[in-house]
């Protein structure tokens, strides 16, 4: 199982929001990329990016930090926030990040989606975000009315061979994530391979994902509070 341990941007500084929520926002560091060393020297291989302003307004303003952090070098690099264009797409597969991830616009514009998964293969995964089961979008603030599982099946029947799945419940609470759900998935969706992200906090879940066959975790608000270790959690998974 992979590891993906998190960095979140706002306005150039590392931070986490609790549950989405920008009003529940604390800074981390200033530093993004001493960050990303400080991850890569405790064994880490990959690398979470979430642009929080791109999320939110759709911008590029955090263009050089991303840049900065795909220049150098180490760690394979995953980008979501506000890529609702085939032009950002371009512009950071240009930079050297090795996927983007759609979010909420592949819920409203699921034909793009699909020809984007298409044309960019394995350089697309999408971002799922449900509340008590539901897919969540805009920044969690609405909910449709079709059950994330099915909508995992829709993305896999359009070719979708990774999806990040959050348990919006769960996200940043430090109260562990949810494991019954990430079990359905496997068994409901085989084809897809699935990112479990939102309140993992203990050893014991990353074992328990591990077991199950989730192909990767995200590692956010337990590394930056110390709840957990990330060189003796890339140890675990390794084993």
């Amino acid at each position: 199982m992979q590891l993906f341990p998190a960095i979140d941007l706002r306005g150039g500084k590392v931070v986490r929001l609790t549950q989405g929520d920008y009003s529940r926002m604390t800074v981390y560091g200033e530093d993004p990329c001493a960050q990303a060393r400080e991850f890569l020297a405790a064994g880490a291989k990959n690398l979470h990016v979430v642009d929080l302003d791109g999320a939110k307004d759709g911008t590029l303003s955090n263009y050089d930090t991303i840049a900065a952090l795909a220049k150098q070098g180490g760690l394979y690099i995953e980008v979501g926030g506000g890529i609702r264009t085939e032009e950002r797409i371009e512009t950071y597969l240009s930079l050297g990040v090795g996927r983007c991830i759609l979010g909420s616009v592949a819920v409203t514009d699921f034909a793009f989606t699909a020809r984007m998964l298409k044309k960019y293969g394995d350089k697309i995964a999408v971002g799922v975000d449900a509340k008590d089961g539901y897919v969540a979008i805009h920044g969690w603030k609405e909910v449709s009315a079709e059950p994330g599982v099915d909508f995992c099946k829709r993305l896999e029947d359009a070719g979708c061979t990774a999806i990040i799945y959050t348990d919006i419940a769960c996200d940043g609470a430090m109260r562990g994530t949810n494991l019954g759900l990430y079990r359905t998935l496997a068994k409901e969706v085989p084809g897809v391979a699935f990112t479990a992200s939102g309140g993992i906090s203990s050893e014991a879940e990353l074992l328990e994902l591990k077991k199950m066959g989730t192909a990767a975790a995200i590692l956010g608000k337990s590394l930056y509070t110390g709840a957990l270790d990330l060189a003796r959690c890339v140890h675990l998974v390794q084993e």
